[in-house]
């Protein structure tokens, strides 16, 4: 999972350029667990008065360094009236010497000096050639220029002269810059368009011997003066894109090759910058031809790779870093070894979905080779909530388990809260069967588990151990009480006092009318990986949607900086008074249509069962999510609705004496709703008065009645579907 605690080094540099998509403490955050060792602020889009608030904005969310990349020798376009104008090719238009505001009909250059170094006949190429100009004559407004290629114009943008001009290597802004960042303690320094060794003396006279620069070949004279500047400079980056606008496109690969080698033979680091992730400015996933591109600039000898526009401006910063990153150990792994592996696993180094409980994701649904005579086999009539651990079992929901657990497992879980291997487990998860069930039933035996008054068979199981327990013993020991009217208690008192324990292989799936609504880790994990979703926070519940929920969603998922809420209803077997599962699913669904439009959001359906079982059963249900692939897991103070039998703050101090089980727990509060606020809240300082308790319970009986909900407790939608369906005579509650 994403914590800084636990990735490894990058054996590559993340270099990401901060801009308006990531100047935020979530997404700097992110970048950091990512790998991004550099943070880097262009001072060509960042105003002087803003840059010490943009710095110190920054170390407000990491110790990540930070570095100022100047100006420097490069002609770039004023501000526009509108964020771009269009220009029609063979039209005439004026490059003005004053300060303006530039429209279609006139436009002016910085640094002012270039005015004057213009002369008729000059191509001017603005913003990577998408507009391509050229002087034909001066008049008392300027230069007139004619349109050759027509396209839009933006703020800002890079301005390239097919001739040399002169250009100082810092900008007067670049200078005020440095003394900024040295007064705060800025260490790193990029020095863009370094065309020879005394630029980068210059830039070195201004921040000092001790201090980081690096240096952009951007420019033909870059590269034609590398030599100089490797002995200057402490590290190159390479900028393709400044490049392609001096050599053409298709020699940019082979420059690139050179640049690197000449860097390596000095020791000087190299990064390379420009287009990695193109596509992904806009798009979640990149194209083969760029993760291509990244893996052979590594191969090329880079030691570092810089995100500019798609963390600055992009729509997924931090996949793009997590791309790169991910790239990066592939990379690494190539290095070491070359030969391909179909399902090599990288997530011990790699920025990833957490990894399943135990490390592996256990699958015993049987495959179709696998054919075996049950009419041999020896038959037992087994519950519907047996079935559903025998299904999360197989599909791997409860990994490690790979079946029902023998009696050293269950001590082992009961006194030391872990499996023999020393894996955390919280719950024992037993095969409870009769004294008749199992007459005539040896060790090693095979068996057939069949649905309860059915002869349809849905698994298969070895029995590895046979054995029996004191009833009320195991009750206290698993419940922390015996009182009979516990649920968890009263269903085990109504057993046999005999245990099967032995690994599972089932058949086939249990149906159900929400089946479509239920996915497996393994597709949970491949949905989220889809999605580029690597923090999921789980949410798991028994009710239909409430504003609370909404609420705890919303602050948990912000808390942890998530990328994806994973809402998790329980549609198994449940207690008389609960909603039904197909009303909960509903609920949800209404929820989704009009108020999850940001898909961040993934709904399905849990077919399991509460087990009333407390702090024991929140983590385990933690350790289910964690197999899902969640990262972080959403616990309120009542995870069980059990508060008579449990101490509220039962399951925290559990979490806390288990240590790191993976999965990182969002603990909350009780929640209550502030009349004076109009919000729900944890903690408020009014009167109270003004606080009403939030209660489950409370609105289910309201319900009952057919009483609709103010809106703050229910959305609109539900409260209305509800008590219309109860209206119309249909069940929306457990009997």
């Amino acid at each position: 999972m994403l914590d800084k605690t636990n990735i490894k080094t990058l054996p590559k540099e993340i270099l990401s350029t901060l801009g308006p998509s990531s100047l935020n403490e979530k997404v700097i955050n992110r970048l950091e667990d990512a790998g991004v060792s550099l943070f880097r602020i262009n001072l060509s889009h960042t105003s002087l008065e803003d840059l010490p608030n943009v710095i110190n904005e920054v170390r407000k969310y990491t110790s990540i360094p930070i570095c100022l990349d100047t100006e420097g020798a490069q002609v770039r376009t004023g501000k526009l009236k509108q964020e771009y104008i269009h220009v029609l090719e063979n039209k005439y238009m004026h490059i003005v010497q004053e300060t303006i505001l530039g429209d279609e009909k006139e436009i002016c250059l910085f640094p002012g000096n270039v005015f004057d170094q213009l002369k008729v006949g000059d191509l001017i190429s603005i913003d990577f050639n998408t507009v391509l100009v050229q002087i034909v004559d001066q008049d008392k407004i300027g230069w007139v220029v004619r349109v050759i290629t027509g396209g839009q114009i933006g703020n800002n943008k890079a301005v390239s002269i097919d001739r040399e001009i002169t250009l100082d290597p810092l900008t007067v802004k670049d200078k005020a810059s440095i003394i900024i960042g040295l007064n705060l303690k800025i260490e790193h320094f990029a020095l863009s368009f370094a065309n020879h060794e005394n630029d980068v003396k210059l830039i070195r006279s201004l921040v000092g011997e001790h201090r980081n620069i690096i240096s952009k070949i951007e420019t033909l004279d870059g590269i034609s003066n590398l030599d100089g500047i490797l002995e200057q400079t402490n590290s190159i980056l390479i900028d393709r894109g400044d490049l392609s606008r001096q050599i053409p496109i298709e020699q940019i690969p082979r420059a690139q090759k050179e640049i690197i080698r000449q860097a390596k033979k000095k020791s000087v680091k190299c990064y390379v910058a420009t287009n990695l992730l193109e596509s992904m400015i806009s798009q979640p996933n990149p194209t083969r031809a760029e993760v291509n591109d990244i893996f052979s600039t590594l191969e090329d000898g880079a030691d570092g790779l810089v995100l500019a526009a798609e963390t600055a401006i992009g729509k997924f910063p931090v996949s793009c870093a997590i791309m790169v990153c991910k790239l990066i150990w592939q990379f690494e792994e190539y290095s070491k070894d070359p030969t391909f592996l179909i399902n090599q696993n990288l997530s011990m180094n790699s920025v990833s979905i957490i990894e399943p409980h135990g490390g592996v994701l256990i699958n015993r649904m049987m495959s179709s080779d696998e054919p075996i005579e049950w009419s041999n086999l020896h038959k037992i009539s087994v519950s519907l909530s047996d079935l559903m651990n025998v299904e999360q079992i197989a599909i791997g929901t409860y990994s490690p388990l790979k079946g029902f657990l023998i009696k050293n497992e269950v001590e082992s879980v009961l006194n030391e809260y872990s499996l023999l291997n020393g894996v955390v487990w919280t719950l024992p998860i037993m095969l409870q069967v009769s004294e008749d069930q199992i007459k005539g039933i040896k060790l090693n035996d095979s068996v057939a588990l069949c649905l309860e008054d059915s002869e349809e068979i849905f698994a298969q199981m070895k029995i590895s151990d046979i054995y029996s327990y004191d009833l009320m013993d195991l009750a206290s020991r698993i419940f922390s009480t015996t009182d009979i009217t516990h649920p968890g208690v009263k269903k085990l008192q109504q057993g046999g006092s005999f245990f099967l324990g032995g690994q599972v292989k089932m058949i086939k799936r249990l149906s159900s009318e929400l089946k479509h609504y239920e996915i497996t880790p393994r597709q949970a994990r491949s949905i989220f990986s889809n999605k580029n979703w690597i923090r999921i926070l789980g949410f798991h519940t028994r009710d239909v949607a409430l504003r609370s929920h909404e609420y705890i969603q919303k602050l948990g998922f912000e808390k942890a900086y998530c990328d994806g809420l994973f809402i998790h209803p329980l549609i198994g077997s449940r207690k008389t008074g609960d909603y039904l599962p197909e009303v909960i699913m509903r609920s949800y669904e209404l929820v989704a249509e009009k108020y999850f439009q940001d898909k961040s959001v993934l709904i399905a359906a849990f077919q399991s069962y509460p087990r009333h079982a407390g702090a024991r059963e929140a983590i385990f249900t933690a350790i289910c999510h964690k197999n899902f692939g969640c990262s972080h897991f959403l616990l309120g103070q009542d995870h069980s609705d059990e508060s008579d039998f449990y101490e509220s703050d039962a399951t925290k101090n559990l979490f806390i004496k288990l240590g790191d089980i993976g999965i990182k727990p969002i603990f909350l509060e009780e929640l209550s709703y502030c009349k004076k606020c109009q919000a729900h809240s944890d903690f408020c300082d009014h009167d109270e008065s003004a606080i009403i308790k939030i209660s489950a319970k409370d609105g289910r009986e309201l319900i009952k009645i057919g009483k609709l909900l103010p809106e703050w407790y229910m959305r609109k939608e539900i409260s209305d579907y509800l008590v219309k369906d109860l209206r119309k005579g249909k069940e929306i509650f457990t009997k």
